[in-house]
């Protein structure tokens, strides 16, 4: 995310919990007093999160220092200690909550994100974010599910065309659309949603470079997905992508097909926060 994005997203956290106005911390704990906080994590997971923390405080206090011992992307073991903030103890305290939230946050995407990558691990399907991410923490969410191995798919709506059902309703000539969107933007990457065959050979018929099987059962996708690699040539083999209800359960399942990516909604909307701790000690 850049900066002054982050500065912003970081202000409106702290502001929102009145940080800068911490009644508790300001009364009961003496200006001059210093502190250490050592971040443990109480389970498994995957790190994210980890400069954003760390600004957080800078952001209340610019004399803050941390001192990092995991880094995103590492995984974590129930009692690793991920890093030390030092600082004014105030400070400390005003920030530690809003502080927390962003890095369970983070963590717990990249942590439920590796748990999807793992399963799919030895075929070739990748596992792709989607859209459905809370507003204004778009860019962090998808950074942390790189950090759990996943991959990122559009981060807004002009990153490429993806046709839904719903612009499908309100298309009446497909393939003059497709042409007419390509003759204007050049390189862009065109992706076709699809629920059933009749729709699947409307996406070959304008050489979609992407088809989406969304909400599809096993069967149904394989059979599809049959087609298309039939239809494929040298010169036009389109990616295959599921959507749609994919769980633990059935990623292993789709991922046996040949697919090349499988997006997960609940990887960035249902990821539980991943349970840290900061411990606090005086200097």
């Amino acid at each position: 995310m850049k900066m002054n994005k982050l500065d912003a997203l970081i202000k409106i956290a702290l502001e929102e919990d009145d940080a800068f106005n911490d009644v508790t911390s300001k009364n009961f704990v003496s200006e001059n007093k210093k502190a250490k906080a050592v971040l443990i994590a109480n389970r498994d997971g995957v790190l994210a999160g980890v400069d954003v923390f760390v600004k957080v405080f800078k952001t209340l206090d610019g004399s803050c220092e941390a001192a990092i011992k995991k880094k995103d992307g590492e995984r974590l073991q129930k009692g690793d200690e991920i890093l030390e903030i030092t600082g004014p103890a105030r400070t400390i305290l005003s920030g530690e909550r809003t502080a927390l939230n962003f890095l369970q946050y983070m963590s717990g995407i990249a942590t439920l994100t590796d748990r999807f990558v793992k399963a799919v691990a030895g075929g070739k399907a990748k596992i792709y974010d989607t859209r459905k991410i809370l507003s204004g923490y778009r860019e962090l969410a998808k950074y942390a599910v790189k950090c759990g191995g996943g991959t990122n798919h559009r981060m807004g709506l002009s990153d490429m065309v993806l046709i839904k059902d719903n612009h499908l309703k309100l298309i009446k000539d497909l393939a003059f659309a497709v042409s007419e969107c390509r003759e204007k933007y050049k390189n862009i990457k065109v992706e076709a949603e699809c629920e059933n065959l009749s729709e699947v050979k409307n996406a070959l018929a304008v050489k979609a470079d992407v088809i989406m099987l969304d909400n599809t059962t096993f069967e149904t996708a394989s059979n599809m997905i049959s087609v298309i690699r039939k239809s494929s040539t040298q010169d036009y083999k389109p990616e295959i992508e599921i959507s749609g209800g994919v769980n633990a359960q059935t990623v292993k399942e789709f991922a046996k097909l040949d697919i090349d990516r499988i997006s997960i909604g609940m990887i960035t909307h249902s990821a539980p926060a991943l349970d840290v701790t900061l411990e606090m000690s005086i200097d």
